[in-house]
């Protein structure tokens, strides 16, 4: 049997059993605000290509270095606004990037992959608020940079309930799941502003405006440390105004991909529907069950070349 039809198997078994899909929530910060960060990098000012994002890349060193001091920019303006516990998810790539050393000592960083709650691992009822850094546009879009929704090489579309979803609407859902708004990200002017559109008015800092997939207007990243600092401090001081992002259950995942194989593979379990020749869809009983069958598909151990 192909290594495919074995996991497709192992998933439709482990649904069926009704095995475990996400972390048990753990007790809230005593005397402070508990905020989740999970930083990507597409979004990070002055990325716009794949010489930033990744190892083989020649401007990647440095870009990990903004990829932090990101990070570092709204820990510190969410601690002067009363924060005190922190967790970072490092969600982009192999989840490797950020220079951990450089963080401060009391915040505990999500690193690497396979995990259950991808973007979102380390996420729990106890936190006060979820912030999205180096976020980007979702694959159906067609003007921000780097625009897609998991993988640009082999995703066409990914829609929740019938709409064109991006990362960042995902992962609020995945927050608002266990009761966590977002309140603020970052990225480009259109992935602000098509987060905005579905998630709600949360605060956005746009550190760079697109121009192409592939070309940007930017800020310097003094500037946008500065952005990024101003936009964490205005969303904590109307954190009462944010409200957790929801999807009706039960939720309907709809994935359409490049290539037929997968497709075709995908069809033979039997909690997989297959919509068209490129296109199957998953019904579960809430975001949290969907996100399980996603993150099976879209890994590495799914083959989703022809």
């Amino acid at each position: 049997m192909a290594i495919q039809a074995i996991g497709v198997a192992i998933l439709g078994l482990a649904i069926a059993l009704g095995a475990p899909t996400h972390a048990q929530a753990q007790p809230g910060s005593e005397g402070g605000l508990k905020i989740f960060i999970a930083a990507d990098m597409e979004g990070v000012v002055g990325v716009v290509t794949a010489d930033q994002l990744g190892p083989d890349g020649f401007e990647y060193q440095r870009f990990r270095q903004f990829m932090t001091a990101e990070v570092n920019a709204c820990i510190e303006a969410a601690r002067a606004a009363g924060a005190t516990t922190f967790v970072v998810a490092d969600s982009h790539g192999n989840g490797q990037n950020l220079l951990i050393e450089q963080l401060p000592d009391d915040v505990m960083v999500v690193r690497s992959w396979p995990r259950a709650l991808g973007m979102m691992e380390g996420i729990d009822a106890s936190f006060d608020g979820a912030i999205l850094l180096g976020h980007h546009a979702s694959t159906a879009n067609m003007d921000g940079v780097r625009a897609h929704t998991s993988s640009s090489a082999n995703i066409t579309a990914v829609r929740l309930n019938g709409v064109n979803v991006s990362e960042a609407s995902m992962n609020a859902a995945i927050a608002g799941e266990f009761g966590v708004p977002v309140i603020m990200i970052a990225g480009d002017n259109v992935a602000v502003a098509e987060a905005q559109s579905q998630i709600g008015n949360i605060e956005g800092a746009v550190v760079k405006w697109a121009i192409s997939f592939h070309s940007a207007k930017t800020l310097t990243p003094a500037a946008a440390y500065a952005e990024i600092a101003a936009k964490t401090s205005a969303a904590i001081a109307r954190l009462e105004d944010f409200k957790p992002y929801r999807l009706a259950s039960p939720v309907r995942l709809e994935l359409s991909l490049k290539h037929y194989r997968p497709v075709q593979m995908l069809s033979y379990l039997p909690i997989i529907e297959q919509v068209d020749s490129h296109t199957i869809a998953y019904t579960g009983k809430d975001i949290l069950d969907v996100n399980n069958v996603y993150r099976f598909i879209t890994s590495y151990r799914i083959d989703l070349q022809p």
